[in-house]
């Protein structure tokens, strides 16, 4: 019997699942992944391998250390100005990417070691944190219904396979979603199927990437990519993705200093291996509950996989995500985006704290950056004097 003055241990976290939910809610995220996968490699030129074995890696940890399905994802206004500024310049190239992930790797780690993170975190206010994921939400709804106009017709099959089999035990939802699209491509485009015959298994190792940067890749990758990233990390990838897994998984809570000092490790270790900035951004997490994850185990199996492809195929990965439609991918961003909006405003909470969400979420649709640091100036003047 243990004496009363013993303090009672906390229990365990539970354990990683890898059942058929696991699996649909680890194909949840593949709505931003791929697209910025696809643009890094078919803009940039930046070799798949580097790319998929970073991610995969860091999935398989993230997933294993935080018994969630905390996400990794492409940082998205890095992606967005590396690819946009490569297509229009040679301004942005594979050295500055690299350079870019190394510098917010030890920003992150420097603002997670020093307590930094946590402290800014602290003056963030509620208000503010649930604006940003309601304006994250929206507008992964809006970038969904514009991927799904072009093929309504399947974007619409699509979702109403999901909402019918929403509550069903036995095939989850992005299964279905899945399968339609690959039938659609089928159909459509069979010539797309018939090269997936020619796939080879071809074995690759990592390679070192850091002796491909250059002094000016590195400052042009901390200019244009890293230090522009910052607020948005912060307000998204951090405090946003800490509320949401706090809030779906109280038994399983994470701090913003461990958040800070993960997003710092899997930053370096990408950059050393070729891979791309990536963040724990609000909305992939959404986005794996969605579809049915409920652990960690989403995580584990969706960075197996790019393993695989990375070691194995990654000469062929434009081939295999082009059998997968544009609407599937929209459809995806559009569910996710209606997870991460869902119960975020609660107007009985008063004017003043209406007003700092709406107005945060509003500018969050257009930048998240943006709306990140106006809700902090609006909390200032409307919550501090409360």
């Amino acid at each position: 019997m243990q004496a009363p003055d013993q303090p009672v241990p906390a229990p365990a976290a539970p354990a990683n699942r890898y059942d058929r939910f696991e699996w649909a809610g680890a194909f949840g995220d593949l709505g931003t992944l791929l697209p910025f996968v696809i643009a890094y490699v078919s803009v940039l030129g930046l070799d798949p391998f580097g790319v998929l074995f970073a991610f995969g890696t860091c999935m398989v940890a993230s997933g294993w250390f935080y018994k969630t399905p905390f996400p990794v994802q492409p940082m998205k206004a890095a992606g967005a100005v590396a690819t946009t500024q490569a297509a229009q310049s040679a301004v942005i190239t594979q050295g500055s990417v690299y350079g870019a992930g190394l510098v917010t790797g030890l920003i992150w780690l420097l603002l997670g070691s020093t307590g930094l993170a946590q402290r800014l975190a602290r003056w963030v206010s509620q208000p503010v944190a649930y604006g940003v994921m309601l304006g994250l939400g929206l507008a992964f709804m809006l970038q969904g219904l514009k991927l799904m106009a072009a093929q309504w017709l399947l974007a619409a099959a699509g979702l109403a396979a999901v909402l019918l089999l929403r509550n069903s035990r036995r095939l989850p939802g992005i299964f279905a979603l899945l399968l339609v699209g690959i039938a659609w491509t089928a159909w459509q485009q069979p010539q797309l199927l018939q090269d997936l015959s020619h796939l080879r298994f071809a074995p690759r190792w990592p390679a070192f990437a850091w002796p491909a940067i250059t002094w000016n890749d590195l400052v042009v990758g901390t200019l244009f990519l890293a230090l522009p990233q910052v607020p948005l990390t912060l307000g998204n990838a951090v405090i946003a993705v800490r509320e949401e897994n706090n809030r779906l998984f109280p038994d399983r809570p994470v701090s913003e200093r461990q958040v800070a000092l993960s997003t710092g490790a899997m930053n370096v270790f990408g950059s050393a291996v070729g891979g791309v900035p990536m963040c724990h951004g609000a909305g992939g997490m959404a986005g794996h509950v969605a579809f049915g994850a409920r652990t960690g185990g989403s995580l584990v199996i969706l960075g197996c996989l790019l393993l695989v492809l990375a070691v194995g195929f990654s000469g062929s990965v434009l081939q295999l995500f082009a059998i997968l439609p544009q609407a599937v991918l929209g459809t995806i961003l559009f569910i996710t985006g209606g997870q991460l909006a869902a119960g975020k405003f609660k107007p009985a909470q008063g004017v003043a704290v209406g007003t700092v969400v709406l107005v945060t979420a509003g500018l969050s649709i257009w930048n998240v950056a943006v709306g990140f640091l106006a809700g902090i100036a609006l909390q200032q003047l409307l919550l501090r004097r409360r």
